[in-house]
């Protein structure tokens, strides 16, 4: 394992390259990289950073945001195919069809989308900033895509403007997660506090102690003064907080549901090979290139 890693860092070097990882990435992915984030982090440091190479550890969607903020760097994905389930589940001609139907709405585009998606939508958002971001609109009315769970969150906070969704977008990991799981384990962890991340159902918010992005429930956990808590997003996110204070508790309400097989696919010997042979390069056409960055970076102006 120490000559993998050893060969990596040489690598790096070499190629003057970076290594970003989502928190939802394995433990020893998040070990080896330089930026580790959620969604808004990675957008911005992927931006500021003076590496040549890029290498993306995470699902395809967030390879395509990188290229599309870098267009000056190569953008190498170690599993490229790895997509997302939520990104997959709206195209750019649903989008088109709600518009056509409410032509009054503003488009929020959530980050976890692909390009061409994006492409046809106003601003992006984050699960960290989508409430600042359909706050700052001028429009009465929100189509927001893909995540509903996200969406009605955000609809529950900004209670002045009518939401529109799509009917099948959501995250599985996080839509599947169970009321009665959360309170299986508050049964077992009665001392705990409840975090949880807005792609989950109304039920579960509706348990919560603290809702927020992966980073938001990481940052809160530290300053809480509670010792316990039960986390409901990534078990990603759980590992890299026992890491970060082990002097703190943390419990998964559902081992089984919360996985990402996407998120799990890269491993370190794939994070090597992708460096020495610089494989997996996202490549984004540059009309698309063109109409995706300006959501994005819309948002990235708040």
């Amino acid at each position: 394992m120490n000559l993998i890693k050893e060969k990596i860092e040489k690598l790096k070097k070499e190629r003057n390259a970076v290594i970003l990882a989502h928190y939802y990435e394995p433990l020893e992915i998040q070990q080896i990289a330089d930026i580790v984030g959620d969604s808004l982090e990675l957008a911005r440091k992927s931006k500021n950073t003076d590496a040549d190479v890029l290498v993306f550890c995470g699902v395809s969607f967030m390879g395509e945001s990188a290229a599309l903020l870098c267009p000056d760097k190569k953008v190498l994905l170690p599993a490229p195919n790895a997509g997302c389930y939520m990104a997959d589940t709206i195209t750019p001609d649903d989008v088109i069809k709600l518009k056509n139907k409410h032509p009054d709405s503003a488009v929020v585009c959530y980050i976890n989308s692909t390009a061409a998606t994006k492409a046809v939508s106003d601003i992006c958002c984050t699960s960290s900033n989508a409430v600042k971001v359909v706050r700052s609109l001028k429009e009465d009315s929100v189509i927001f895509i893909p995540d509903k769970n996200l969406g009605a969150y955000v609809a529950s906070k900004v209670t002045d403007k009518q939401f529109y969704f799509h009917p099948n977008g959501c995250c599985p990991i996080h839509d599947k997660l169970s009321a009665k799981d959360v309170e299986a384990c508050k049964a077992l962890h009665p001392d705990a506090e409840i975090l949880v991340h807005p792609e989950c159902s109304a039920e579960v918010c509706k348990m919560a102690d603290f809702i927020g992005s992966t980073s938001q429930i990481i940052d809160y956990s530290k300053d809480s003064a509670c010792g316990e808590f039960i986390i409901c997003t990534e078990q990603g996110v759980t590992e890299r907080m026992a890491m970060l204070m082990p002097e703190k508790k943390f419990y998964i309400p559902s081992e089984k549901q919360l996985f990402c097989d996407s998120m799990k696919a890269i491993t370190l010997k794939m994070v090597a090979s992708t460096l020495e042979n610089m494989s997996g390069e996202v490549i984004v056409d540059s009309a698309l290139r063109e109409a995706a960055l300006k959501p994005i970076e819309r948002m990235l102006a708040l």
